[in-house]
């Protein structure tokens, strides 16, 4: 790797770039950029068909055989070393695994007319539910999701890893007017609701077809609530009040996947 650059000092400007990056929704925004943190996440990207902007490393990871394997695939892009205190600056990871992966925002494409299934978040604002819920979409082959503006950042950090990858199997659409899609679908959005006598198992979920999903606190907004086309509510026999948002909308998800089938 006679290539490689090596970068030991903080006041580095690529480095302080990175480091806005990393930490930063207005960042990640205005560079339509976001860093992947190791190796799962590049090998999906790469799976997907993404090129890497820059590859970033620890000193450790030279020896990793998975890294070098990786890097040996991606040897026609730019990789810089840093050392060992700067790169954990970069990584949440409290063991970095040492590979860092600098990518261009992947834009979402136009939905064909075609679409059949998608997923309406309105102001998810955990990351972690965030993450889980785009890798059940993915898993569940969803053709699209839209994020209302008031969801978390779906390029950050924290999302990345929980959604493990299901960003490169989706057409993610952030900032979106949930209400225009519901719209324009064409297909049958249905939201889950305490007060629906229906139960999800007794629904038809079959066809061109949606959920909309409501924050973890309030549920679906009104507005949202009066144009969907079906309410239904999802059983529970033990003494809870509701189920978390990521896993309300697994089950939704994998429901329809059975009846689709």
């Amino acid at each position: 790797m006679s290539d490689l650059k090596r970068i030991s000092s903080r006041d580095n400007s690529f480095f302080k770039s990175l480091l806005k990056l990393s930490s930063s929704t207005r960042e990640r925004s205005e560079t339509g950029q976001t860093l992947l943190d190791g190796t799962h996440l590049l090998r999906a990207f790469l799976d997907a068909g993404g090129k890497p902007v820059h590859l970033l490393i620890n000193e450790s990871a030279v020896q990793n055989p998975e890294i070098k394997n990786l890097l040996s695939e991606c040897h026609a892009f730019p990789r810089t070393q840093l050392d060992d205190a700067l790169f954990a600056q970069l990584s949440e990871l409290k063991t970095p695994n040492g590979l860092l992966t600098l990518v261009d925002i992947p834009q979402p494409s136009a939905l064909p007319a075609q679409t059949q299934f998608i997923l309406l978040l309105e102001d998810i604002q955990d990351p972690g539910n965030l993450g889980s819920i785009l890798r059940s979409a993915a898993a569940a082959g969803c053709d699209a999701v839209f994020l209302s503006a008031g969801c978390a950042d779906a390029w950050s950090p924290k999302v990345l890893r929980a959604a493990m990858g299901g960003h490169f199997a989706l057409n993610t659409h952030e900032n979106s007017d949930l209400i225009a899609v519901t719209r324009e679908f064409g297909g049958k959005i249905l939201a889950a609701s305490l007060q629906a006598e229906r139960s999800l198992y007794a629904s038809n979920l079959r066809g061109k077809l949606g959920f909309a999903i409501g924050n973890e606190g309030a549920g679906l907004s009104n507005e949202l609530q009066d144009v969907v086309q079906e309410r239904f509510i999802i059983p529970m026999l033990g003494k809870v009040e509701s189920l978390n948002a990521a896993a309300a909308t697994a089950v939704c998800l994998f429901e329809a996947v059975r009846q689709r089938a």
